[in-house]
């Protein structure tokens, strides 16, 4: 189990946590499965239902699947009369904001173009045009539509805020901060505003500031967006976000739901005994009493290779929420690294019970499945997370070891890493024309295993060369390639920087051979142990 995170979704789960009543299933939820399939059995009897693919549209966009709204939302274009222009509205401006999140700015530019059209009186297609001109680098335009929402409204947060972004852009820091200054003086008391001028503080390269203002948010109405932001920048600059959280604390220090933001980014970022230390403040002194915190723990624990406690404390989070796939899932983990393969699949088909769908449980069940040597089915889980959603790598690289090592059909397991090869095929460029690499693609990989080791070995030095590595992950990421390479210095070197950061996962140290993506060839290695054991500090 590698534990990499995205750290959007890892804000998600803060949020759900903190605030447990809002937690969803997503698509897994059964009023949602039936009201889809109430969608699709209207539309089964009238194919041309404008109405019907726009709310199913509508559904798809709020949890994420984003292809399929747009593949809904185009045929509810297609099928509306052109005399309802109200309707076209509303799904011109969906199918635009579908775009946005796809990073398709040029598309979601004349969308937003074409909704402003039908309704010219509308503020919010408007302000989104000015985004998408933002995105593509029009800040003239943007600037000039910016400046069309101030006269509509002087006070206008999100005018100023685009107005800041671009002055960053035209290098007018000063104005830029002016700016915001300006929207917080007028709204001193919402907390959207102080997460607006926290984006524009990043863009100046001021983290502290940032995080200041999206804690600010939060104290004010414990705003969801600012606890996303907050883990974003701890992805580029996580010191920034613990020192920000640190002096909170001090000042506020009966304040349960900022250890519990610390907590959960030192846990987010591998840095397991500072995560603990939080956990086991709010639980030790009464401050909070949720499933979700003992589920940490046991996480934390399991990482940390204390077994022992690490099923004291899932176990405890399952007695309070039962049906809770999370804890289920980190059971079955627990429980195959202690080799009770038997145990460890009771947990996870229980996991998905409740939740058949949900993606860690499914790739938690075909890991089970590798160890207990049940390689077919362990592949066709594989590869229906590949199909559900073709953007996920590690699903890839999970299919194509058990193919290559389970089932010993390395040449059968070569286009499932040319498959992963092209579907990351783009991540050489970011929306800004930018060379970047992402470790999320984990294209070094799928290259080291179809047979170009000079490309493999690139892309890691590329990967640490384009990212700011704070926690120590990336040089993780890093020294698993090269040690799978065969470049036993650099990966040596990668694990010295990686736990000098305080990447903290002895589980991935010293146990994990999943997918090919580990530090497997540098255990027994005695420089390897000597590094663990200078940092043993990291584990206990």
């Amino acid at each position: 189990m590698m534990n990499v995170r995205s750290y959007f979704a890892a804000a998600l789960l803060a949020a759900a946590a903190v605030f447990p009543a809002a937690a969803q299933q997503g698509l897994d939820n059964p009023m949602t499965r039936a009201m889809m399939e109430v969608y699709n059995q209207e539309l089964a009897a009238n194919p041309q239902s404008y109405e019907v693919y726009f709310r199913r549209a509508n559904e798809y966009y709020k949890f994420n699947q984003y292809l399929r709204a747009l593949s809904d939302v185009d045929n509810a274009i297609k099928y509306a009369p052109a005399t309802d222009t109200e309707f076209l509205y509303e799904a011109t401006f969906l199918r635009a904001e579908i775009y946005q999140m796809l990073d398709k700015h040029q598309e979601a530019l004349a969308d937003f173009t074409e909704a402003l059209r039908l309704d010219p009186s509308s503020f919010l297609a408007l302000y989104q045009k000015a985004n998408s001109e933002y995105e593509l680098g029009r800040y003239a335009d943007a600037k000039g539509d910016y400046n069309r929402m101030r006269a509509i409204n002087p006070r206008s947060a999100e005018a100023l805020t685009g107005l800041a972004r671009v002055a960053v852009k035209e290098n007018n820091l000063g104005l830029a901060q002016q700016y915001m200054d300006d929207a917080v003086k007028m709204m001193p008391s919402d907390s959207d505003i102080f997460v607006r001028r926290a984006s524009v503080r990043r863009m100046l390269g001021d983290n502290t500031g940032a995080v200041e203002d999206l804690i600010m948010a939060i104290s004010i109405d414990s705003n969801s967006r600012a606890i996303q932001e907050l883990a974003n920048i701890g992805n580029s600059d996580y010191p920034a976000v613990i020192t920000g959280l640190s002096g909170a604390i001090s000042q506020a220090p009966d304040q349960p739901m900022l250890y519990y933001l610390r907590g959960f980014i030192a846990q987010a970022h591998a840095h397991y005994l500072s995560a603990i230390d939080d956990y086991r403040k709010l639980v030790d002194n009464n401050m909070y009493n949720y499933a979700g915190i003992y589920g940490a723990l046991g996480e934390c624990y399991f990482q940390l290779c204390d077994y022992d406690r690490a099923l004291e404390f899932v176990n405890q989070a399952i007695g309070m929420d039962p049906a809770n796939p999370e804890y289920n899932t980190t059971l079955a983990g627990i429980r195959r690294a202690m080799g009770d393969y038997r145990a460890a699949l009771k947990a996870v088909d229980f996991a998905l019970s409740d939740a058949p769908a949900d993606r860690s449980a499914l790739a938690e069940k075909g890991r089970v499945l590798y160890s207990l040597e049940r390689y077919d089915e362990a592949s066709g889980i594989f590869g229906e997370l590949i199909m559900d959603n073709p953007e996920d790598a590690m699903s890839y690289m999970l299919q194509a070891w058990v193919v290559s090592d389970g089932l010993k059909q390395p040449r059968n397991a070569a286009p499932i890493y040319k498959r992963l090869l092209e579907s990351s095929a783009a991540e050489a460029v970011n929306a800004s024309g930018e060379h970047f690499t992402s470790p999320s693609t984990l294209r070094g990989f799928a290259l080291l295993f179809t047979g170009d080791t000079e490309g493999a070995l690139r892309w890691a030095d590329d990967l640490l060369r384009d990212n700011n590595d704070s926690d120590g992950s990336l040089n993780y990421l890093a020294a698993c390639l090269y040690a799978q390479a065969g470049d036993k210095e650099k990966a040596l070197a990668c694990v010295d920087r990686a736990l000098g950061r305080g990447y903290a996962s002895l589980y991935n140290w010293k146990v994990n051979d999943s997918a090919r993506v580990n530090v497997a060839p540098l255990r027994g290695d005695a420089r390897f142990d000597r590094a663990l054991e200078s940092y043993s500090y990291l584990f206990k």
